[in-house]
């Protein structure tokens, strides 16, 4: 994993097309925009596990 240090309005750039920038900062929460072509698909990691946690919750129902 790559640590990186931003401040405010500061920007890093992956693969030349998508652009994440810092845009706000309260206590310990930290916004966030992020740039990327139509064909990337962006998700929070809770929404990625979800479907993988109702498939085997449906499996085991099932079974």
């Amino acid at each position: 994993m790559l640590v990186l240090s931003r401040k405010l309005n500061e920007t890093i750039v992956i693969d030349g097309g998508i652009r994440i920038t810092v845009v706000g900062v309260r206590g310990d929460q930290v916004r966030i925009g992020i740039e990327a072509p139509p064909e990337v698909t962006i998700l929070r990691e809770e929404l990625c596990r979800r479907p993988a946690a109702l498939a085997s919750r449906q499996l085991a129902t099932a079974n």
